[in-house]
């Protein structure tokens, strides 16, 4: 497995961040790190993506940090030269996701049906993201459409949250989970780092009960 994907597995949740503004990017950087999560999805949802993943990767080299919501090669671009170490897909994209395989750059595309698994089977994708998890029918559904298909590891992302993140982290056949409750676009706008510290806290130790 890709050492990045080996890093996603070992820590099993990964925020997923909207930030607006880079200058709450190193702050929020680390409560993430005081909370005892080293890693970050930052997603390009707003102008402030690129930026806030460059202050990351320059500031807290400890910090594993990504790109999310991507959409087009253009963004993949922008983020590896930010300094990303992996890109998140909300769909399955061929291109992007060819463009990032032909690159050795760590992608994990989005899917929620048969054929979009198969996509990535084709490709050789050892992880794909599930998404948007809940709405996509949550847990019995991912059983579900996991079954034909044992050579693939799944990030369910959508609708996690403190409550159901270890239903989820419980199926063998998931290797991480997206979230963004401890990291919500409120808390960080209104820079109330110590809370997204004590909600990122909170669900690693859930995580090593």
């Amino acid at each position: 497995m890709d050492p990045v994907l080996e890093k996603i597995a070992s820590l099993r949740l990964v925020p997923v961040v909207k930030i607006e503004t880079g200058k709450d990017a190193v702050p929020l950087g680390r409560a993430l790190l005081k909370g005892r999560l080293p890693i970050a999805e930052i997603t390009f949802r707003t102008a402030a993506a690129e930026g806030t993943i460059r202050a990351l990767t320059a500031e807290l080299p400890e910090l594993l940090v990504g790109a999310g919501t991507v959409l087009t090669v253009d963004q993949v671009k922008s983020a590896e030269a930010a300094g990303a170490r992996f890109i998140v897909t909300p769909g399955f994209n061929p291109t992007v996701v060819d463009y990032c395989l032909e690159r050795n750059i760590c992608v994990v595309p989005g899917v929620n049906n048969p054929s979009q698994i198969e996509r990535a089977l084709e490709r050789r994708l050892k992880v794909v993201k599930f998404f948007p998890a809940e709405a996509s029918g949550g847990l019995s559904f991912l059983k579900a459409v996991a079954a034909p298909y044992s050579d693939i590891l799944f990030m369910p992302t959508g609708g996690i949250n403190l409550q159901n993140l270890m239903s989820y982290l419980s199926f063998p056949r998931v290797i991480a989970c997206g979230g963004s409750w401890m990291v919500s676009a409120g808390l960080i706008s209104k820079g109330n780092f110590g809370e997204i510290e004590k909600r990122t806290r909170e669900a690693v130790a859930k995580i090593a009960q």
